[in-house]
């Protein structure tokens, strides 16, 4: 296929581009360093930290097997059987019957994240974290090290070992895309580094699942089309990517090029807000699910608190699983701000397959909001 055109200018800027200073003369952009860290098996490492006992030894954090518990982590013994997160634990058992499963212990695993957080505040304040256990840095204007990325990188993942008794990996690299690629290169508790000039050989052999955004449905969807690597996927012109894969096609063809102009934030803005219980027993008809509502709804009520004066509620969700395994949700913007409309929504759901559930969620669709309209609908909640 042809070669497609090069997009606007805008579009491809890389750290060799030039800008102008109040002068009036030209200077060279300062090259971007990003360093993505993320934790190895984040809750597994922490429960062995905390019990010595369980080091060595296949070990999951999840809900008990019993309660339709899932996998949250594994450590990396529990890999070698196959067993990974999302997993029903009775799955990951049968896979490995001598694995040991812990419950989750939440507060736990904050208090480490924070003080995680506190190690790479040290290098720089533009932190975006990700999760518990995975942040990005910008550390482009960092004098630590001389503004050596890799020994940063390097001096986080010391301190992090010594002072929180766990292991981190890391990637360092031009862009948020390739750090992240980076630091599952040589997991666990190693480092990888992408150079700006090792950007287009190390993007042309990369596979095209490893794209950020690209899922299994559309890397099945390339691979259908004969592109497997990002050398493939730079033989489609823009045109036909975005013909058939819509505006993502340009997200497509940037990335199979290494260009990744997201910048690092550092506040996250949460765009929904939920809560879900799954039953040990199914919940055999609409009464017994419309009994559950008021709980449910209490629960996301206390969460929404904290967050009601950065955001304001723009719609309402309810989420249904069935013993078949089969989900759906119920959704709508409404001024409600009682649990009806929850309970409306549940009947709507549970209709559609009028069948056993095995799960229920509620939740509230979060835009930002200033003060005083937090205040209204915390006032109306109340």
């Amino acid at each position: 296929m042809a070669n497609a055109p090069m997009p606007e200018k805008s579009k491809l800027q890389t750290s060799d581009d030039v800008q102008a200073t109040d002068d009036g003369h030209a200077k060279k952009a300062v090259q971007r360093k990003i360093i993505h860290c993320d934790c190895d098996c984040f809750y597994a490492a922490i429960e062995m930290r905390d019990n010595p006992e369980l080091q060595g030894k296949p070990l999951a954090v999840g809900g008990a097997s019993d309660r339709r518990g899932v996998v949250a982590t594994c450590n990396y013994e529990a890999r070698r059987f196959g067993v990974h997160s999302a997993m029903p634990t009775a799955t990951a058992l049968r896979h490995c019957p001598q694995l040991i499963v812990v419950p989750p212990r939440m507060e736990k695993y904050r208090e480490v994240s924070r003080q995680a957080q506190a190690i790479f505040a040290d290098y720089t304040n533009l932190i975006e974290p990700l999760s518990l256990d995975e942040a990005y840095l910008d550390v482009s204007h960092s004098t630590a090290f001389r503004g050596s990325a890799t020994l940063i990188a390097e001096d986080i993942r010391r301190r992090v070992r010594q002072n929180l008794g766990i292991t981190m990996s890391a990637g360092i690299a031009p862009n948020k895309f390739l750090a992240k690629v980076a630091s599952d290169w040589n997991k666990p508790d190693g480092q990888f580094v992408i150079r700006p000039d090792e950007v287009d050989s190390f993007v042309r052999q990369l596979p095209v699942k490893k794209l950020f955004g690209v899922g299994k449905v559309t890397a099945a969807r390339l691979n259908s089309l004969g592109i497997n690597t990002c050398e493939d996927l730079r033989g489609w012109a823009l045109e036909a990517l975005q013909a058939q894969f819509g505006s993502f096609g340009m997200r497509l063809y940037e990335l199979s090029r290494g260009v990744d102009q997201r910048e690092v934030k550092i506040e996250w803005q949460r765009k929904s807000l939920s809560v879900e219980t799954t039953y040990v027993q199914d919940l055999p008809d609409l009464a017994a699910c419309l009994q559950e509502m008021p709980a449910l709804y209490q629960d996301m009520l206390r969460r929404w608190q904290p967050m009601a004066s950065r955001y304001r509620v723009s719609g309402k969700f309810v989420k249904l699983k069935f013993d078949n395994f089969v989900s759906t949700t119920a959704e709508q913007s409404d001024d409600r701000d009682d649990a009806t409309l929850f309970a409306a929504l549940l009947s709507q759901a549970f209709y559609r397959h009028n069948r056993p559930v095995r799960l229920i969620g509620v939740g509230l669709r979060l835009q930002p909001a200033d003060q005083r309209a937090a205040d209204q609908l915390v006032l109306a909640l109340e």
